[in-house]
């Protein structure tokens, strides 16, 4: 009886087992991918709206991130540089990002300047080096 017992329960626990298995999603590269030009697909339309006249915090933050975590860096700066110039109530990495962007671009000193910002904002203590 013991040996039942325990024959079933160890069918049972292995049947779970692969019926949770078979519920997780293997997300494909080609998934990545269309996500991916979804996102760019929303920004484009952005775009068309700026080009109108039409911009906002909002919209700026949007446009901004989405080349930024799309790696098109240029275009990043671009936006980044507009919602700077619309506010300064902006979350610390916002500013962080925009120094990130300007340097990809070769626009050191302006970076420099918007990396003091965030450290500024965020509270980070800067230790300055003194080059001889």
């Amino acid at each position: 009886m013991k040996n039942n017992l325990l024959l079933y329960l160890t069918i049972l626990s292995l049947s779970s087992f692969n019926n949770y298995a078979q519920k997780t999603k293997v997300v494909s590269s080609e998934d990545k991918k269309s996500d991916n030009y979804a996102y760019i697909d929303a920004v484009k339309t952005y775009e068309r709206v700026s080009e109108k006249g039409y911009k906002s915090v909002e919209m700026l933050k949007k446009m901004g991130n989405a080349y930024f975590f799309n790696e098109k860096l240029d275009k990043a700066a671009k936006y980044y540089g507009e919602l700077c110039d619309m506010t300064t109530d902006l979350e610390p990495e916002y500013y962080y990002r925009y120094a990130i962007s300007l340097k990809a671009i070769g626009e050191d000193k302006k970076a420099s300047e918007n990396l003091k910002k965030y450290n500024q904002l965020s509270g980070n203590q800067i230790i300055e080096e003194k080059h001889e």
